[in-house]
């Protein structure tokens, strides 16, 4: 076995790769969502349970 620090980068990116396993998620593609910008749905939900309707 050839240390980390030794291997080529093909290499270690097949390390890592094998090692990871199955992520669930792509973490490249998740979004973190504005917490600036106004969410129409959100407030329709938010009204709605505040007049009693579901």
């Amino acid at each position: 076995m050839v240390s980390y620090e030794k291997m080529s980068k093909k290499a270690q990116r097949e390390f890592n790769r094998r090692k990871r396993g199955c992520w669930y998620r792509k973490p490249t593609t998740q979004i973190v969502p504005n917490k600036k910008a106004y969410r129409r749905q959100e407030n329709k939900r938010v009204e709605r349970e505040g007049r009693g309707e579901y």
